[in-house]
């Protein structure tokens, strides 16, 4: 298994970046994904969220109001905390019970994580940084996910900055540009992946 770490900030395309690894044939461990999963009806993580937060965090069919969350926790730095304190140690037990299965496999693993950098929690072969100008990816998360400017400001504070993903990064995939230019900077970046694998 060659193990790395995919990161970037909100808005950067790490979500495009991960399904091109998947499509290469990547196993990707999606962090977020997982999440949603503890987070569904019957997850080991929801029914500990409403304990919290009480039932308002619940949409009307069962499952959870994540905007009502967001609106909860995103300005008030205690309940980002103890809301963390809930969902992370579950999301890294699940996490490392993924690796652990594919420990002795021959496939490149990339672990696609939003606050790698921040939680230093996984020792990986080198972190791959999505990198792109915050001013970019806030016109692309009003423009393209409903954000608005002071929102997605406002989350951008709560992770890592530009300059701190970088100086962890193995390789940079940078996009700050069109469609195009960021496949190919995807394929250089997947070519450097196969060089790790078949030195390693």
């Amino acid at each position: 298994m060659l193990l790395l770490g995919l990161t970037g900030g909100i808005g950067s395309g790490k979500s495009t970046v991960s399904a091109e690894f998947a499509r290469r044939g990547a196993i990707v461990i999606d962090a977020d994904l997982v999440v949603r999963e503890l987070q569904s009806p019957g997850g080991a993580v929801l029914a500990a969220m409403v304990e919290h937060f009480g039932d308002t965090i619940l949409s009307t069919d069962g499952t959870l109001n994540r905007q009502a969350v967001a609106d909860i926790v995103f300005n008030d730095p205690e309940q980002l905390k103890a809301l963390n304190a809930i969902v992370h140690p579950k999301v890294g037990e699940e996490i490392d019970g993924r690796i652990e299965a594919q420990r002795e496999s021959d496939n490149v693993v990339i672990l696609d994580v939003p606050l790698l950098v921040e939680s230093k929690a996984y020792e990986t072969e080198g972190i791959i940084v999505v990198d792109t100008d915050p001013e970019i990816a806030v016109q692309r998360l009003v423009e393209f996910r409903g954000f608005n400017a002071d929102d997605a400001r406002a989350r951008m504070k709560l992770q890592a900055t530009r300059e701190e993903r970088r100086a962890v990064a193995a390789f940079i995939v940078p996009n700050d540009g069109t469609q195009e230019e960021l496949m190919t900077h995807i394929d250089e970046c997947w070519n450097w992946i196969e060089s790790k694998r078949n030195a390693g």
